[in-house]
């Protein structure tokens, strides 16, 4: 039998320094392995920034396409408009891209007439103005002569005016604004052509667009996209139809007040404050009103006063009164909820969301009609309005003190 030996052993237990090093736990390796990085997660870290990524990219194409986004939005609502021409011209054998660009010459023969009708007739008022300028500045300056006990004359002010600060500073401002009005008509002009271009292929390429539409869905899909094609149609065209009704009902009340007056182009301010207050959302009824007033001015102040009188009575009328009555009628929602989509689309669309909220509620409430199940109701008199006059035991009590 060997001998141990146990010192040997002691020493090789023992540290250097001194002490005894811990005993390692089993399983060591089975700990380390556990302490590595899962296999999973640097593929989740690359799904997750992809998908920011990728959310930053559409968020930042989204606004940048924005404009583009607005605009066909307003030639598909423009395309639905023309559409029953259109079509009704196509019944008869006209192809459909002819009836479109006919629909859009006719548009636009009747916009330059009318806007080269009014150019001339403003600018002949213009001229008039500043002709009769020193005759209304000489009867300024009498009146306060004559009221003020003053002495002053038409060459002194017009001097002053001359060599005021203002003046220079205002003709330098308009001067370096030149070129900001200029970008700002070359860009309305890109964007008109680009919603014309938009609302014709939409009107031409309509039964060739829904097919496409058409043909990605299911049979019964594709019939309630039609139904719903259909509505949007019928609504569009109701509400273009009361705007138009509005609008002629608005010329000839300004055209009787115009006429009675005795303002030139009485006819022509007439059309341009039916048209401009319709069929221009928000800032329509001001740019309606500015025109006739100025005109009315140039032949008397007072007649100025009394157009800005009518317009604003007239304008209270049609708002609580001729509207809700007609686009109710026409595109048979309630005048609340018109009213209602109006502020909503102002609010997320600007002008744009106030001139196609309309039909665009009003087809969305005829398509989710359908949907909507109905029940009989009851013949309780609350229905109608009328509360059920319940006994109190009070009154219960008087009345049999009575009756006694």
């Amino acid at each position: 039998m060997a001998p141990k030996d146990e010192t040997a052993q002691v020493d090789q237990q023992t540290s250097p320094f001194g002490t005894t090093p811990p005993t390692p736990p089993p399983g060591g390796d089975a700990v380390a392995q556990g302490g590595r990085m899962p296999r999973w997660l640097p593929r989740a870290m690359v799904l997750a920034l992809t998908l920011i990524a990728v959310f930053q990219l559409g968020s930042w194409a989204f606004h940048q396409l924005i404009g583009l986004l607005i605009n066909i939005l307003i030639a598909f609502f423009l395309a639905l408009a023309i559409e029953p021409a259109v079509s009704w011209m196509a019944s008869y054998g006209m192809r459909r891209g002819m009836a479109t660009f006919l629909v859009f010459f006719g548009l636009l023969i009747v916009t330059a007439g009318f806007v080269a009708l009014l150019g001339s007739m403003l600018a002949g008022q213009i001229i008039k103005m500043v002709e009769g300028f020193p005759a209304y500045l000489d009867s300024v300056i009498n009146w306060i002569n004559s009221t003020f006990h003053t002495d002053l004359r038409r060459v002194d002010v017009q001097d002053s005016l001359v060599h005021s600060d203002w003046l220079r500073k205002y003709v330098q401002n308009s001067a370096t604004g030149v070129l900001d009005v200029s970008a700002q008509v070359l860009g309305g002009l890109f964007k008109l052509l680009t919603i014309t271009l938009f609302s014709f292929y939409f009107a031409a390429d309509g039964p060739r667009l829904r097919r496409a539409l058409c043909s990605v869905l299911p049979p019964a899909r594709q019939a309630e996209v039609l139904r719903a094609w259909e509505i949007a149609v019928d609504k569009t065209g109701g509400y273009l139809y009361s705007r138009g009704l509005m609008a002629l009902i608005s010329g000839i009340a300004h055209y009787i007040l115009l006429e009675s007056l005795g303002v030139p182009y009485a006819p022509v301010l007439a059309v341009w404050v039916g048209l401009v207050s319709q069929f221009i959302p928000t800032i329509g009824t001001y740019l309606a009103g500015a025109l006739p007033m100025l005109i009315a001015f140039t032949v008397d102040p007072w007649y100025a006063l009394w157009v800005l009188v009518f317009v604003v009575i007239y304008q209270q009328f049609e708002n609580y009164v001729l509207q809700p009555k007609l686009t109710s009628k026409t595109v048979d929602i309630h005048p609340a909820v018109a009213f209602g989509s109006v502020i909503a689309g102002t609010a997320l669309l600007g002008a744009v969301g106030a001139l196609i909220a309309i039909p665009a509620v009003a087809t969305l409430q005829a398509f989710l009609g359908a949907y909507v199940k109905r029940y009989d109701v009851t013949d309780d008199p609350r229905v109608h309005g009328r509360r059920i006059r319940r006994s109190s035991p009070f009154r219960v009590r008087l009345r049999g003190l009575f009756g006694r």
